[in-house]
């Protein structure tokens, strides 16, 4: 028989945003445990925080530096949503909060920043800690079968010891939860599960079923912070090969969709790094990418240079001339051979039409995208819970009382930068918020 347990807030899911949130539902203070609100956290996993420990290639972007204020702009077009979260637990206000209780950070030259260590054991530490002291029990190992929302009144004893208690008696707890080996009550339920991607993690979906339980719509789940594979890639040798501050445009049925300017990555599948990434929530198959390789120059300022350098050194082979403009010399040999340009070619042997066929191609490299990395390998989830149906200011939802939706199960995707850990410790904050002003019993 399955034991039962009462708790006034339950969290499902052990992740950032989930330890964060009950870390602040009881403040600041050591809470013990017959004081304060009684929260219990409930974790798949045999240990919390697993994807935690895999972000930024485990050292934790926790955030950027970048002005709050234009931290909405990073979150496709739904970064209005995340406002009121922003506007009352920033990046100023996480920045502190981590530092103040003991972890250096370092800013790197992008704005983004790091625990001191580059450890995200660091930061997963830290939360831990403060869910101890905030008096929150954490059950790991324990999986969420099921889930269910009772307006009436149900079994259990009035208190809130979260011990065990009989059948006998009633409570004013709406929200049953049910695991493989116990049975729990609670009043306020908090859905901290993560969305879909790397799944070995914990981030399996499951939030997106307990939500369309409760009545809730979920905008279908696809990868996001992807890379890109093309078939056939004709650079897929030079896979290691960056380029930085260049433009990708991103064409559909050579309609121009979207364009992003950052650093690039050839890879053996395809093409990655940070403007292929935040590119990527725009992208479907069949889709085609052109690709400026010159790094922060207009079009017609670098053809006007290139001919010149041309035009003035007869006896420099083409190569070198590439070379010169910042372009990777490995790089420079692969793309005269697909020209089909010799690379000792001087410049005075080098007619107008080659001399095009090369601008061209190095401000517009065309590729068809044949897919994207998969949920195994993208970094956040595209979709989730509808914000239609969310309070934004306090993540409760619209349809039923005391339940709150948190971090990536919204319909929510950020770019790389420590844009989603941000939005998972907002969101976590504007529901702690929301849940600590309740009266206790």
């Amino acid at each position: 028989m399955n034991n039962n347990f009462i708790f006034d807030t339950i969290i499902i899911g052990g992740g950032p945003a989930g330890l964060f949130c009950a870390a602040k539902i009881n403040g600041e203070k050591d809470i013990d445990e017959n004081s304060g609100k009684k929260i219990l956290i409930l974790e798949k996993k045999k240990l919390c925080g697993r994807k935690l420990l895999i972000t930024g290639t485990g050292q934790c972007n926790i955030t950027n530096t970048e002005e709050i204020k234009k931290f909405p702009a990073h979150y496709g077009g739904n970064g209005n949503f995340l406002k009121p979260s922003f506007s009352s637990f920033s990046n100023t206000d996480l920045i502190s909060y981590f530092q103040n209780r003991g972890l250096p950070l370092v800013t790197d030259k992008n704005g983004k920043i790091f625990p001191e260590s580059k450890k995200a054991a660091d930061v997963l530490d830290l939360l831990i800690r403060e869910c101890e002291k905030g008096g929150v029990r954490i059950n790991t190992d324990d999986t969420v079968i099921r889930t269910e929302y009772l307006n009436n009144k149900l079994p259990g004893d009035p208190g809130l010891s979260g011990e065990n208690i009989s059948e006998e008696g009633c409570s004013d707890r709406t929200f049953v939860i049910h695991t493989e080996n116990n049975r729990y009550e609670c009043r306020n339920l908090v859905v901290a599960t993560g969305g879909m991607t790397y799944p070995a993690t914990g981030s399996a979906g499951d939030g997106y079923r307990f939500a369309k339980g409760f009545g809730h719509t979920v905008i279908s789940p696809s990868p996001a912070l992807a890379a890109v594979y093309t078939r056939n890639s004709e650079l897929s040798e030079l896979s290691g090969i960056s380029f930085e501050d260049v433009k990708v445009s991103l064409f559909r049925d050579n309609n121009k969709i979207s364009e992003q300017s950052g650093d690039l990555l050839i890879t053996h599948k395809g093409f990655s790094g940070p403007c292929v990434l935040h590119l990527s929530r725009h992208i479907v198959p069949g889709d085609h990418l052109r690709i400026s390789f010159i790094s922060g120059k207009n079009p017609e300022i670098f053809r006007q240079e290139i001919t010149a350098e041309i035009e003035g050194n007869s006896t420099k082979m083409i190569r070198k001339v590439l070379s010169e403009f910042g372009l990777p010399d490995r790089f420079v040999r692969k793309y005269l051979d697909i020209s089909e340009i010799s690379e000792d070619l001087t410049c005075a042997h080098l007619n107008k039409k080659m001399r095009n066929r090369i601008i061209s191609g190095l401000l517009g490299y065309e590729v068809r995208v044949d897919s994207l990395s998969g949920l195994n390998e993208a970094m956040v989830t595209k979709g989730g819970v509808d914000l239609k149906e969310i309070n934004r200011k306090t993540m409760e939802s619209k349809i039923i009382s005391g339940l709150y939706f948190i971090g990536e199960v919204l319909d929510i995707d950020g770019d790389t930068g420590g844009y989603n850990l941000q939005a998972a410790f907002s969101t976590a904050f504007a529901a702690a918020r929301a849940v600590s002003s309740k009266k206790i019993g």
